[in-house]
């Protein structure tokens, strides 16, 4: 086994693609907060496809972060020269790939050193994974919460700010003071809109700051949408233990990746940008078509299947899709629920868009995990299955699709699984939604009351009706019965 390191990649070449470029001829152009595996295994490799064509050296990455996983990550990449070893996998075979776009770190809680590195002028983009309820969105109106407690901690103590928007804040304030051009920030996470929900927590925090800031940012920041997609899972120490026995490389925190991914953004870089065209990115005028396609079908068709899957035990999500009931759980209410309220796509069929999906789910190789899938519901449902089931009631249109879609999250909220073995804490909020959801068994209101999450739909009746049912079958029935009803009768009021 070869430790990863610029000294070892000439061994390392004999398993793995290795980079073409030398490290050291490479200069920083972007700070990423969140060096997480989804942004390893996307923007990364796209930048490093870049370089080895031998263009645009000067948009290396700078790595930064504000929690306490950013640390750790740190510290790995810093021990072998910020490499990744990426394993790229389809159903029939796996290939590494080692990349070398990032070129350091900053330490998290490090303000000034990350304010420092904002400010150089040859920082040009400022990117961001930092994951869906990392936006401070206020669940009931799905706008930017300036109330919540850690936006309120910058605000009070604005030469010290600890939220990645409290940074990005003090940087572009130490460049308007030294008049250098704003650089363009770009969200890379899976959220409607996601430029200007990156642009409103931005600028709602600076207006609890300085005014005057909050509409220079207005008037010089580009904040371009974007749509990213990749099926990245957690890596643990299987993973590690792939990446060593199957390409004798020892990486501390590989990235496992499936062969797909796409990157679709809006072109409004008024400081520049990377080729990325050059290497498969879509800049189109309106990315919000692929977005809303995305978000609905892919991230949507995750959470339909995450829970049933969960309450039956199953532990993989290629599992789940072998498993005939979710899978034709997941292909009903896609085409019948899902795929009817999402707007046309430019040169897409969304018919063959779903197939490919459920194609990708089913990848056996990819050994993504169905407890990835359940993560942080209280943040994913608003965004990936309430929106769909909204234009529904709006359309008039059935709903007991989505519907049990609420009732399994509902059902998994309890802890336990059906054949009785603990769920572990998995939200943010896995307390109050355990809570809430054991006084749901006898009376399903209970779970719709909760209004940062619902809104008005907690008080739509025909969601109610449809909610109810389902919850009172899934109880007790069971998941599997209660999926075989539903297949067998769909409409039908359980």
């Amino acid at each position: 086994m070869t430790r990863l390191s610029l000294d070892n990649l000439d061994t390392i070449a004999a398993t793995a693609s290795v980079p073409t470029y030398a490290q050291r001829s490479l200069s920083a152009g972007i700070v990423h907060f969140g060096v997480g595996n989804f942004h390893r295994a996307h923007q990364s490799v796209y930048l490093d496809d870049l370089f080895n064509a031998g263009l645009d050296h000067d948009w290396a990455v700078i790595g930064a972060g504000t929690r306490t996983e950013d640390l750790k990550m740190k510290s790995a990449l810093e021990n072998q020269d910020f490499l990744s070893t990426v394993v790229e996998q389809d159903a029939s075979a796996a290939r590494a790939r080692v990349t070398s776009v990032m070129i350091g770190m900053i330490t998290p809680g490090e303000t000034a050193q990350v304010v420092r590195q904002l400010a150089d002028p040859k920082i040009r983009i400022v990117s961001l994974t930092v994951t869906e309820g990392g936006y401070y969105i206020d669940s009931t109106t799905q706008q930017f919460d300036p109330t919540h407690p850690e936006i309120l901690a910058d605000a009070r103590n604005p030469e010290d700010c600890r939220t990645v928007f409290g940074l990005i804040y003090l940087g572009l304030r130490a460049r308007r003071d030294a008049g250098i051009a704003a650089f363009t920030v770009v969200s890379c996470d899976n959220i409607p809109g996601n430029g200007r929900v990156t642009r409103d927590a931005v600028v709602g925090l600076a207006r609890l700051m300085d005014s005057e800031m909050a509409e220079w940012i207005v008037a010089n920041v580009a904040f371009p949408s974007g749509m990213v997609d990749r099926i990245t899972p957690a890596t643990s120490d299987r993973e590690r233990a792939i990446v060593s026995r199957e390409f004798g490389i020892e990486d501390a925190a590989p990235v496992f990746c499936e062969e797909f991914r796409q990157w679709v953004l809006e072109d409004h870089f008024p400081a520049g940008r990377p080729a990325l065209e050059k290497v498969g990115v879509q800049f189109v005028p309106d990315v919000e078509p692929f977005e809303l396609m995305k978000i609905r079908i892919l991230n949507g068709g995750h959470a339909t299947i995450a829970y049933p899957a969960a309450l039956m035990d199953i532990h993989f999500v290629h599992d789940a899709m072998n498993d005939p009931l979710i899978r034709q759980f997941l292909h009903r209410v896609t085409c019948d629920e899902i795929i009817p309220v999402v707007p046309p796509v430019p040169d897409t069929d969304l018919a063959d868009y779903c197939r490919l999906i459920e194609q990708r789910f089913a990848n056996p190789r990819i050994g993504d995990t169905i407890s990835r899938l359940c993560l942080d519901g209280s943040n994913r449902q608003p965004k990936f299955i309430l929106p769909s089931l909204r234009d529904r009631l709006r359309d008039n249109a059935s709903i007991e699709g989505l519907a049990l879609v609420s009732a399994f999250w509902c059902r998994y909220c309890c802890g336990t699984t059906d054949a009785g073995n603990v769920i572990a804490p998995n939200d943010p909020n896995w307390d109050r939604l355990t809570a809430r959801a054991r006084l749901s068994k006898d009376n399903p209101a209970n779970w719709l009351a909760m209004d940062d999450i619902y809104g008005s739909l907690g008080q739509d009746s025909r969601f109610l009706g449809a909610f109810a049912a389902a919850l009172t079958m899934v109880w007790r029935e069971g998941t599997r019965a209660t999926l075989q009803t539903y297949l067998a009768e769909p409409g039908r009021r359980y």
